[in-house]
This record gives structure tokens, sequence and C-alpha cells, in this order.
């Protein structure tokens, strides 16, 4: 099944390429084989894959809570530095604390590089969600200009009757 999902991205990347937000965020709950899934593919491309998570709180750790609201999507954006970048653990943009809008910021990373990253939530009815409802971190999106790719092979460019069919 992973090597299904990863030649599903790799077909997925000429679309994306011709997208304003060059995204496509694989979706999955924890456990689901996300991380997997990306490291090959980073492999594969010569790459690696970046831990946010680890990367952005390494940066975030000296700065006042008001310079890591302001300051997050610099930071955010000067670790991007490929033609193609894989993003795994993510869930530090979700941190209520640092007030951000993480799809939004995610899609504003990808204008000038093709981003492959993961997203711990469903792709559910058109929607992306991530979180519980009640959650401090709960968000639900109609995400446009993105591709969604779930981690049961179903994408956001599928057509109504493909999605009938899953």
């Amino acid at each position: 099944m992973l090597t299904a999902i990863q030649n599903k991205i790799k077909s997925l990347i000429p679309s994306a390429n011709g997208l304003y937000h060059r995204l496509i965020l694989l979706a999955g709950e924890s456990g689901s084989g996300k991380t997997a899934v990306l490291s090959a593919l980073a492999e594969e491309y010569k790459t690696g894959v970046i831990s946010l998570n680890r990367v952005l709180s390494f940066q975030l750790l000296d700065l006042t809570a008001k310079q890591r609201i302001l300051r997050l999507p610099e930071l955010a954006a000067g670790i991007i530095n490929e033609a193609i970048v894989f993003l795994d653990n993510t869930e530090i943009l979700f941190d209520a604390g640092l007030r951000q809008d993480p799809l939004k910021l995610l899609q504003g990373l990808s204008g000038n590089h093709l981003i492959i990253a993961v997203w711990n939530g469903k792709y559910q009815k058109n929607r992306l969600i991530y979180a519980e409802p009640g959650h401090p971190e709960y968000r639900v999106y109609d995400p446009e200009d993105t591709i969604i790719l779930c981690m049961d092979g179903r994408t956001s460019t599928d057509s109504d009757e493909d999605i009938r069919k899953a």
C-alpha cells in the first residue's frame, strides 16, 4: 500500500507544479504510514525529510511569545531551500499559542517550491480536518489550490464518482 501511495504522489507532482500553491498534503491519522511514505520519496529524490517540530522548536526556543508569533513564517521559509521539500511532524504549526493558520502558512511556503507535507488528520466531504471538535487545535478547511492525498489513495482531485466508489 505504501508503494501505491508513493506512486500516487509522484503522479500528482505535475498537477501540483501547475497550481499557484504547489502543495501536496498527505492526510492520515497518526500511525498510518505517512512518515514512511515521505522518507521513501525523499530518498528517491535524493533529499531529506524536514521535521518541522524539531527544526522550528529549536529556532523558537530563545524568542519571546510575541516574537515566536511574528517570526514563525519567516523561520519556516528559511528552512525551505530545495526545489522539492518534504515536511513531516508539522504539529507545531497548530500550536494555539503561535496563532498561525497552518494551511495558509504551508500554502505561502509553496509559492516557489513544491512542498509535500504530512497532515495528521482527515479529508472528508471535501474538507480538510485537523483534531477533533472542542480541541484547541481543531481546524476545518475547504482547501483550494492544494492537492490532498489520503492514505487510502483518495485525492482531492478525484471526481465525485470516484469518491462514491471508494
